[in-house]
């Protein structure tokens, strides 16, 4: 195994925190390899997978690799939230959220990092976090980054010259975000316990003034889901097809969402349109659609009775 480290700019500033459940250990490894090339430290935080993430991880060899196993299934905000916590108790100035099947180029930390501070330093930007490209691993499709409009969203594209476009929404792994704006917005929401959260907390940034950005070049592999339908909706789309519990949790937290008072108007009205296009689509097109659409419905339930935490079966 190749143990050669790619020095990116501030280095020594950035802590990557990977949150994982029931990993692929091989897959597992190939994102610390890359990931661990271009930070200060690398936390896995494992959650409640019942395996010694700790032995597993000191079995790699490497400095500057950690392991928290937490007891039980904790949720991703949580399991986010205990390596946040370890990355400002160690002195972080930045942490890269990442997940268990997310695999970043070898020069994205370091472009995400000089494109931070140029917006920061020279535009003036106050900065949610800035996140890259992903490319989906099964389909090989690049993505573009997202915007709302009026009855949907919109992809951006970037002109020629551009590092990083403003986006309404990204995805938390590979988002790079200054460890001091904690103090500001707060942390992940542990009631939302998986799904939303990063939507929520993009939308709670942007309610005090930090907007979220997405670099053009910078790019990772990223895993969406455990199937998908391609379908011609204006284009040809590949939509990820979850298990039922899954859409629980998507009905359930957009409602705890919208209850709050800081979420943008151009956010509710896109995410309704996509909560009735999803269940239409999950009708039709779910191999367990009639367990989906009980999770659907009684997501619904909880949401407007304000129910928050994991599903108890």
């Amino acid at each position: 195994m190749n143990t050669s480290k790619v020095v990116p700019v501030d280095k020594s500033f950035i802590v990557a925190i990977i949150v994982t459940f029931n990993p692929d250990l091989v897959i597992l490894s190939d994102v610390i390899e890359a990931t661990w090339s271009q930070v200060q430290s690398v936390l896995v935080v494992d959650n409640g997978s019942g395996n010694n993430m700790s032995n597993w991880v000191a079995s790699l060899g490497k400095d500057n690799i950690h392991a928290i196993s937490l007891q039980e299934n904790r949720g991703i905000a949580a399991a986010q939230n205990v390596g946040i916590h370890w990355a400002l108790q160690h002195g972080s100035g930045f942490v890269l959220l990442m997940d268990q099947d997310s695999i970043p180029e070898e020069t994205m930390v370091n472009k995400l990092l000089l494109t931070f501070h140029d917006l920061k330093n020279n535009e003036n930007e106050k900065i949610a976090a800035i996140g890259p490209r992903f490319k989906d691993s099964k389909s090989g499709h690049l993505s573009k980054h997202v915007c709302f409009k009026r009855f949907g969203t919109s992809r951006i594209a970037c002109k020629p010259g551009d590092r990083a476009v403003p986006v309404d929404f990204l995805i938390a792994s590979g988002s790079l975000i200054e460890s001091k704006i904690f103090d500001t917005v707060g942390f992940m929401d542990e009631g939302l316990f998986i799904d939303h959260v990063d939507t929520e907390w993009i939308l709670r940034a942007r309610s005090k003034g930090y907007y979220a950005w997405g670099h053009c070049d910078a790019a990772m592999t990223h895993s969406l889901g455990e199937s998908r339908v391609r379908l011609w909706i204006g284009r040809w789309r590949d939509i990820p097809i979850h298990k039922p519990f899954r859409y629980y949790y998507v009905f359930r937290n957009s409602i705890l969402i919208r209850r709050r008072d800081y979420p943008c108007s151009d956010w509710r009205r896109v995410d309704m349109i996509r909560l009735v296009q999803l269940f239409i689509f999950m009708v039709v097109f779910h191999p367990h659609r009639i367990r989906t659409l009980r999770m659907m419905f009684l997501g619904i339930m909880h949401g407007l009775k304000g129910i928050e935490g994991p599903l108890t079966r």
